[in-house]
């Protein structure tokens, strides 16, 4: 991580010690929780009460007067693995440290998003500007409804699973969450099944180790169960050859371009599919670089319905011809965790890390200093290619598990472990450990087999 990131990162969680002080203040008998992330910003809210929007006004004036009398806040790392930091007179632990005294200060605002508000950040790559916001009510709907699940079980801390572990109620945590999964995915089917008339085309996208290969799956067969005959078209297969693959601006082939496609032959198949004709699909050779000379025939029946995964899916420029009736476009990501504590969030991204990193050593013969060494790039793909696309989904799939931690733990730390200290990205492993040890680990054999935990710790059947 980047010195501007890590002191970005600060900033940001200097800006949450003052809105806790300020809350508290401002509201003694209420419990701010800080909630989870919405694109560049945080959603948080009182754990009772509804704000007003001249509430979260004065919360803001204050927090602007808090930074502009540049505080003095000291946090220092103890051995329980959390920042110690004083506030209003207590300690706040925290997963991230305040920034130093006198750092640089980066704009901030508050937004009021009932019943609470959005702490807007700066981007890191761009910290000393704050762009427009538009918040993203398909992904803040998705938040909200899991939040609220895990709120009605009273699971919504790491504790409270961590307790359901050790009282050896490992079956049921798992039963729960695999069967919201089992559920969400037959609604999502039985929406495409309502419209089978028009919809041709399913387009599933979402950012790394999301799960979308056991989703389409696991999507695929409750299809067959109401009756649609699913048949799958890899994006993978119009790459175009390796010498005509766009460079991005360090010279290197960019395989995350939307470019790197082969995007007219792409809308001709599509087209000729969606008519009923038959087309000799490409087959990709990942080895040499270029496609094969034989392809595979396809047609598309009355009764079939073509699922297409990768990262450009909701892209409209993928195909931008194509009639949007005939479309069903799906946005798959971890998207909610439980938190530490009110204070203390879970990012989708530590996890969908944690997953990868699982994933790439079981499965591709990755190791783990690949991995940490190559999730710079994708992130950046993931904010230039996925995320500005999400809010075109017609459905969103939260892929995250309430146990996953858990049951990661076994798998994960060895592998961060055997990561040395003068490692370029031991902060980033640090802080993953950190996390991990607040999670108990636990057997993983009763996890189902069409899991899309077995995505990333093996023993699936997809």
């Amino acid at each position: 991580m980047s010195s501007i990131a890590i002191t970005h990162r600060q900033y940001r969680q200097t800006l949450i010690f003052g809105l806790i002080g300020i809350v508290e203040e401002l509201f003694p008998e209420e419990q701010l929780k800080i909630q989870y992330s919405l694109l560049d910003g945080i959603y948080c809210e009182l754990e009772n009460s509804p704000l007003s929007s001249r509430e979260v006004n004065q919360i803001k004036k204050r927090l602007h007067e808090w930074i502009d009398s540049k505080p003095q806040i000291i946090s220092c790392k103890e051995e329980d693995g959390f920042y110690h930091t004083k506030v209003n007179n207590k300690i706040i632990k925290s997963l991230y440290g305040a920034l130093q005294p006198h750092g640089p200060y980066f704009p901030f605002t508050l937004i009021y998003y009932p019943p609470g508000f959005i702490l807007l950040f700066s981007k890191s790559e761009n910290p000393y500007e704050l762009r427009d916001y538009i918040p993203p009510e398909k992904l803040a709907t998705t938040f909200l409804e899991s939040q609220r699940w895990v709120e009605n079980l009273h699971l919504a801390n790491v504790d409270d699973i961590n307790e359901h572990i050790q009282k050896g109620n490992e079956v049921e945590l798992i039963t729960l969450a695999e069967a919201l999964h089992e559920k969400k995915i037959s609604l999502i089917s039985d929406k495409i099944y309502e419209q089978s008339q028009n919809i041709r085309i399913i387009l599933i996208s979402g950012p790394s180790s999301s799960g979308k290969t056991t989703f389409a799956q696991r999507l695929s067969t409750q299809l067959r169960v109401n009756g649609l005959r699913p048949i799958s078209l890899s994006l993978d297969n119009y790459f175009l050859n390796r010498e005509d693959t766009p460079r991005d601006q360090y010279g290197e082939y960019d395989f995350e371009a939307l470019e790197a496609l082969d995007l007219p032959l792409l809308n001709e198949h599509v087209q000729a599919l969606i008519k009923g004709e038959e087309i000799v699909c490409p087959i990709f050779d990942f080895v040499t670089g270029k496609r094969k000379e034989e392809g595979i025939k396809m047609r598309l029946a009355s009764d079939e319905v073509l699922i297409m995964e990768g990262i450009h899916a909701l892209n409209p420029k993928l195909l931008p011809d194509q009639d949007k009736a005939h479309l069903f476009k799906i946005y798959i990501s971890a998207l909610f965790q439980p938190n530490i504590d009110p204070y203390n969030r879970l990012s989708t991204t530590d996890v969908r890390l944690i997953r990868r990193l699982v994933r790439d050593n079981m499965y591709r013969g990755i190791n783990p200093d690949q991995t940490l060494t190559q999730w710079g790039s994708v992130r950046r793909g993931e904010n230039n290619n996925i995320f500005p696309y999400q809010e075109e989904a017609d459905v969103m799939f939260n892929s995250s598990l309430l146990y996953e931690l858990n049951a990661l733990k076994a798998h994960a730390e060895p592998l961060l472990k055997s990561i040395h200290q003068d490692h370029p990205h031991w902060d980033t492993v640090d802080h993953l450990l950190m996390l991990l040890n607040h999670f108990k680990p636990m057997n993983t054999s009763k996890v189902p087999y069409n899991s899309i935990l077995r995505e990333f710790i093996g023993g699936g059947i997809y």
